[in-house]
């Protein structure tokens, strides 16, 4: 059994960063159109927590539009997420991570694993997402912390 489907941050090691820059694309894309708008962007951080002004949604996609098509694409998504420093590696991560932890307690629980594939539009039950969890839960809790998943993502 892999570990998640190909679509999910938890990869196999040599498709990892791919994947999961494609992950981050995909959570932000609600139209499904492969680009991420200053509206798509303005609500997926909110769902994450933060909140930014429809202008600022905006300088930020032209700031980093490369071929002027007012969206994000996944390029340009990857050379944004690869140009930061080690800090700006952690906080990605650690956005990642609070993607999957959709019960705000600090873990990654099979509950939250399971809402999170759902919205990704894969249909996994509580026992298949408790056995994805085991394959990188070092203290064997049946979660994951963020420094488990740290580990896993290196």
């Amino acid at each position: 059994m892999s570990l998640l489907p190909k679509s999910s941050f938890f990869i196999r090691i040599n498709m990892k960063k791919q994947v999961g820059f494609e992950d981050v694309l995909r959570y932000f894309d609600e139209d499904g159109d492969g680009k991420v708008s200053p509206l798509e962007l303005k609500h997926g951080l909110r769902m994450m927590g933060e909140e930014l002004l429809m202008r600022e949604a905006e300088m930020a996609i032209e700031a980093l539009d490369c071929d002027g098509d007012g969206l994000l694409s996944l390029e340009e998504l990857v050379a944004l997420m690869e140009s930061g420093g080690e800090e700006q590696k952690l906080k990605d991560l650690r956005e990642a991570f609070q993607m999957y932890d959709t019960e705000g307690c600090g873990f990654i629980t099979p509950k939250s694993l399971r809402r999170m594939l759902k919205k990704m539009g894969e249909s996994k039950s509580i026992d298949q997402c408790k056995a994805m969890i085991k394959q990188f839960d070092l203290n064997g809790d049946g979660m994951l912390s963020f420094e488990e998943f740290r580990i896993m993502m290196q």
